[in-house]
């Protein structure tokens, strides 16, 4: 077969044609030619694929790759490392469920302990409502033997006192007694209150008044007189009964209500209190208001007075409890047993008034623990105030 001339024949187009099917069979061509063949890399027919050829000579531009590192074996120091990681993550968990448990046992041991001492203080109360609920033998069973009398004198107690909590038989003859037969134990009741409540109200404004000169102004003559105050207050009642008779009697108020309300008007207590609390108020809240041309009775009654609710408030339920359960006052002042308060009936009980004891302490208790009940956030919060007024 002629193939024609090499140089210039037809037979140099069927050579080119055969040469280039022959590299097109081999593979495609190599697109990374400094990357070696993988042994993964075969052909369908399970032989390796055709190698490039490589270059003659690397160009100079194009720069060497880097060697692959392989990955080591775990060795003995990374099994050690682990085993340490995660026993110091057990022992953090232990301890983190230890420390759980001791604040979950101090916390029953807080709430056991703070609810003994609360059902010990709420003995007496129970012991006074259950017992008001029994007869008058009963009452007279369980502790007549307290007020024993032998020729008008009382005598040792040898025998026990019978506590009961629960009545054999439940009773409201002595609430009738008291409230309907015996009327003299509500006129005392409200005597307690006519005494109590003027006393609270108007020592309120006077110590409003009081304090709101001594925290708005300062000076040495006020930081003496506000001395003596404290001073006054430091002292028991008893110490100035005797200057509070004397006064009262050159007065002339002994055996009338002034004798016992006019005393308790000028307390330095409220005064003192008032004060501390109204000294937190910033100063430049009392520059803003006369800034925009407020007087010293706007300032006192908008600015002043709202910002001291819970001051007042707790002072108020202090005072109330305070006053509602004064004895010396009324035995000192008062001659006439018929202007004497409740408290004092109970102060002086007898053997034949064993009986309406308990239902008299139970209708004098009713006011205050209303009051306090009504007034329990206002008190707490007067008391832990620490100045929520900021500049």
């Amino acid at each position: 077969m002629n193939l024609g001339n090499r140089k210039n024949g037809p037979g140099k187009n069927i050579v080119g044609s055969i040469r280039d099917r022959v590299k097109f069979e081999q593979g495609p061509p190599v697109l990374y030619p400094f990357k070696k063949p993988s042994e993964n890399d075969q052909d369908k027919d399970g032989s390796a694929a055709g190698e490039a050829e490589a270059p003659a000579e690397i160009p100079a531009e194009a720069p060497a790759a880097a060697p692959v590192k392989e990955p080591e074996a775990a060795g003995p120091d990374a099994l050690k490392s682990l085993s340490d990681l995660s026993a110091a993550r057990i022992a953090s968990a232990r301890k983190a469920l230890t420390k759980e448990r001791r604040e979950m046992i101090r916390m029953v041991l807080r709430t056991v302990i703070a609810g003994f001492f609360a059902i010990l203080f709420l003995m007496p109360i129970v012991l006074t409502i259950t017992n008001s609920l029994m007869t008058v033998s009963e009452i007279n069973a369980n502790y007549g033997v307290i007020f024993a009398k032998k020729n008008g004198v009382r005598v040792f107690i040898s025998q026990t006192v019978n506590l009961k909590f629960i009545p054999d038989i439940i009773s409201f003859s002595q609430y009738f007694k008291v409230l309907v037969m015996s009327p003299e134990y509500l006129m005392k009741f409200w005597n307690s209150v006519f005494y109590t409540v003027p006393i609270v109200l108007f020592q309120l404004a006077i110590a409003s008044l009081a304090s709101y000169g001594f925290a708005r102004y300062r000076g040495r003559v006020r930081e003496v007189i506000f001395f003596a105050y404290i001073i006054l207050m430091l002292m028991p009642y008893q110490v100035t009964l005797v200057p509070n008779f004397l006064v009262s009697s050159w007065l002339r108020i002994i055996d009338t209500r002034w004798a016992i309300w006019l005393p308790g008007f000028f307390s330095p207590f409220a005064v003192y209190m008032l004060t501390k609390y109204m000294r937190r108020i910033p100063k430049s809240i009392y520059e803003a208001a006369e800034i925009d041309g407020a007087g010293e009775w706007q300032i006192f009654t908008k600015i002043c007075l709202p910002n001291c609710k819970g001051g007042l408030a707790s002072i108020a339920i202090l005072l109330f409890i305070d006053y509602w359960n004064m004895v010396e006052q009324p035995l000192i002042l008062l001659s006439d047993e018929q202007m004497h308060p409740l408290s004092v009936f109970l102060s002086k009980i007898n053997t034949g008034e064993i009986s309406l004891a308990f239902a008299v302490a139970v209708i004098y208790m009713v006011l205050p623990m209303m009051v306090f009940l009504y007034g329990e956030e206002s008190l707490v919060e007067g008391i832990v105030y620490q100045g929520g007024i900021k500049e």
